[in-house]
């Protein structure tokens, strides 16, 4: 049984998730010699039995989303890929159709998968050449082979394997080993040890010619089929193509156990948190409460821009930020929110990733000089909102200050908010959401 999604609309920017610096525009010269088809196979039949989950790894959640979910977005963002398969489980087929529809993922093949993992790579090559009807597709010139639990594979990376399978036949990521690999008897005592720098770690993607990688499985034996799980050797044993192997970069790791979901968690939101975006709503004293937080929050290592509205050319920054730092004075209260909550939400912003909103109200008033009175209905309003906001994947927080004459003290009371803001914005607690802190 085969399912395939069409194009749909969603965020025109969404998000680069690796840890260097590699962006796609160093690249643009290398993506133009990209004139020959590509397509991803990835294998997500697993069971995950090693992270100790009831549910498969490739399906367990961070931040709303499935891991799948991530790794299918980063061939997603490649636009010299055309097209990618995942195959699962049977079982697990209408959940993983419901994920493509739920994200909006774009030319999205999915297939049954095997009972091992080569049977269901098989499965998922046969379908990039044959329909489920047995009808001829058009092949691509290089398949790319890739774990649906690694989702931290960098375009550039990308491109070199490519270019190697089309050129060699056949290329593959390699790792150094981080532990010495030793041999034991069968009474549990060592045999022998391998020189470590003599051998690498195979990793994932990989790379082929379509036809190199078909045959391969089409001549393979039952045996491995059943045991094996290097496509790289079935390559060389059945089509003597010996592959290209390039020393891949740190960000190649695979999800195995519980932990490795948290450190890919705190690795998206990272990347979410290197930047936010101050709106003013053209207040001058907003402006300048804006202003002094723009630099309070870059000496915190946070890129910030200021601008005064969302619209015009403007409204570019909802199509590139995750944070939004909503500055208000007195009677603007929750208004100016309300209209950042809606161009989000217009723009469908928060499909992919949760988006910050965090309400800084400045409290210039007189008769209130420890800033701890109750704001009216502002906290119960806020809370709604916030409640609301929270069903759209976007986490709303709020900030008071109060405006102090005394330079040293407002100087202070600055950088707390600053210091409290960068901390929302990097640990985007859904716990926290609606509350009102004072700074």
């Amino acid at each position: 049984m085969q399912e395939e999604t069409g194009d749909m609309a969603r965020p025109v920017e969404p998000g680069h998730f690796s840890t260097c610096e590699s962006r796609l525009d160093k690249h643009i010269a290398g993506l133009c010699s990209v004139d020959f088809p590509v397509a991803v196979v990835l294998p997500a039949g697993g069971s995950g039995e090693r992270t100790g989950l009831l549910t498969p790894k490739q399906f367990c959640t961070f931040l709303n989303r499935p891991l799948i979910s991530y790794t299918i977005q980063t061939f997603e963002r490649v636009p010299w890929i055309q097209s990618i398969v995942v195959v699962v489980a049977k079982e697990r087929l209408d959940l993983m159709m419901d994920i493509i529809h739920r994200f909006h993922h774009r030319n999205v093949l999915v297939v049954h998968g095997g009972s091992t993992r080569h049977r269901s790579i098989f499965n998922g090559v046969r379908a990039l050449g044959e329909g489920e009807d047995g009808t001829a597709r058009v092949k691509p010139k290089v398949v790319i082979i890739h774990d649906a639990v690694r989702p931290f594979v960098e375009e550039d990376f990308l491109l070199k394997i490519t270019m190697a399978a089309k050129e060699q036949g056949a290329a593959g990521a390699i790792r150094p080993l981080v532990s010495t690999v030793i041999a034991t008897t069968l009474e549990g005592y060592l045999d022998h040890s391998l020189e470590r720098t003599k051998y690498r770690a195979s990793e994932m993607p990989q790379g082929f010619i379509y036809d190199v990688i078909y045959q391969a499985y089409q001549r393979c034996s039952e045996s491995d089929f059943e045991f094996g799980t290097e496509c790289l050797h079935l390559a060389l044993q059945y089509c003597g193509t010996n592959a290209k192997l390039i020393e891949g970069p740190p960000t190649l790791w695979k999800v195995t156990y519980k932990r490795d979901l948290a450190a890919a968690e705190s690795i998206v939101k990272e990347t979410l948190s290197q930047s936010a975006c101050v709106v003013t709503g053209g207040s001058a004293q907003a402006t300048e409460l804006a202003n002094a937080l723009q630099r309070s929050m870059s000496a915190l290592d946070m890129e910030v821009d200021v601008i005064s509205d969302l619209i015009g050319d403007n409204a570019k920054s909802l199509s590139k930020e995750w944070n939004f730092i909503q500055v208000s004075v007195n009677s603007s209260c929750l208004s100016e929110v309300g209209k950042t909550l809606s161009a989000l939400e217009e723009a469908d912003r928060a499909l992919l990733h949760p988006v910050v909103i965090i309400w800084v109200y400045l409290n210039v008033s007189e008769n209130d000089l420890s800033g701890n009175e109750p704001m009216g209905g502002e906290p119960a309003a806020m809370m709604e909102l916030a409640t609301g906001a929270k069903l759209g994947n976007i986490l709303v927080y709020g900030i008071q200050l109060h405006h102090s004459k005394e330079t040293t003290l407002w100087g202070r009371s600055v950088e707390r908010v600053a210091q409290m803001s960068c901390a929302l914005i990097r640990d985007r607690s859904p716990a926290l959401t609606g509350q009102l802190l004072q700074a």
